[in-house]
């Protein structure tokens, strides 16, 4: 049986591993490392400390369908519709730029929450806190090191972290990756951002006519969304949870302060937005260095093979672009070219 190793859990990665265990003719043995505490990757769901119950997107938002791609994954968004994962988002988002046709839509439990489907869809040994440090080559095999444990040695090596992360990767993969794929690699711009998640406490009410607003006459704050209210999620139980989203430029500018000194200066600026907020019991930034891909390598086609005997190869929006059809693309190109190897 061969040994699949997928570094990275989002949405690449976790949907990576559900196609393989789904289309490969033959049974594999699939593993997830990701180096994070939880999977979700840019789809992060944060939860409240005080109430599980109670959480926020802290990276993308909802999902947007063009009507292209209502077309070419319809299986996906038909799964995840039926399954409750995804729905229609109906509440008012100010500044929204809709296009003829697009249709968007919500996760209810969080956008981690499609992430998590496909792992348990795939049925992979799911290991967190695993940061892949080194690959290097042992008769035919992978040996794959990471910061704490013991090396593995896997068949086939499926990377879907943010490209820069592969470019910082030591061994014998450094030595493997032609000049023209390094090239490739190095060609892949991400734009930056920080995002500050804001819990209350039940019966707490933040009066705003919306669920979402885009801003754009602020330097530090780009758009902010009451959580529950995006997701049509009212409770007595459960307090409101919102979610702010900075400017490119003011992370790139604030990108090596510490997150206490970022956060405080986000709090600032939103209090001067939506004057009178009341004080949220706790509070969580997430600095996004990888945010959204700004220039993909040219001709991809939403994978990159480093290696083919034995078999290493890079996917995710790095490859495509950075939305739910993006990555998408990448998963379903990963596992075309995974198919001659299994």
């Amino acid at each position: 049986m061969a040994r699949v190793l997928i570094v990275g859990a989002g949405l690449t990665g976790s949907l990576c591993a559900a196609l393989l265990r789904k289309e490969t003719p033959r049974p594999v043995h699939l593993t997830v490392w990701e180096e994070a505490g939880d999977s979700g990757g840019r789809m992060a769901t944060a939860r409240s400390p005080c109430n599980p119950q109670s959480t926020v997107d802290l990276g993308a938002q909802y999902i947007t369908r063009t009507p292209h791609y209502a077309k070419k994954h319809q299986s996906f968004y038909d799964e995840l519709l039926a399954h409750g994962i995804l729905k229609p988002l109906t509440s008012p988002i100010e500044g929204m730029v809709m296009k003829e046709g697009d249709c968007n839509f919500v996760a209810p439990q969080g956008l981690s929450s499609i992430v998590k489907h496909y792992l348990k869809e795939s049925g992979a040994e799911v290991s967190f806190r695993h940061r892949v440090t080194q690959i290097n080559l042992r008769n035919d095999k992978w040996e794959v090191s990471e910061e704490r444990g013991s090396p593995e040695r896997f068949d086939i090596v499926v990377l879907t972290m943010p490209v820069p992360q592969i470019l910082q990767l030591r061994g014998d993969i450094a030595n493997l990756i032609s000049e023209c794929q390094r090239q490739q690699l190095e060609s892949v711009r991400y734009s930056s951002r920080y995002a500050l998640g804001l819990f209350y406490e039940a019966g707490t009410k933040i009066d705003v006519p919306w669920a979402g607003q885009y801003i754009t006459s602020n330097p530090c704050t780009r758009f902010i969304s009451i959580d529950n209210k995006k997701r049509n999620i009212e409770s007595s139980e459960v307090g409101p949870s919102l979610v702010v989203h900075t400017t490119v430029p003011f992370a790139v500018t604030y990108l090596e302060h510490s997150t206490e000194d970022v956060q405080e200066l986000i709090y600032q600026q939103l209090e001067s937005i939506l004057p009178g907020l009341p004080q949220p019991v706790v509070t969580k930034c997430q600095k996004w260095r990888y945010s959204q891909v700004i220039s993909a390598p040219a001709n991809s086609h939403g994978q990159l093979t480093l290696h083919r005997e034995p078999f290493l190869v890079c996917g995710g929006d790095g490859f495509t672009q950075s939305n739910f059809d993006g990555c998408v693309s990448s998963a379903l190109c990963v596992l075309e070219a995974l198919k001659n190897q299994i």
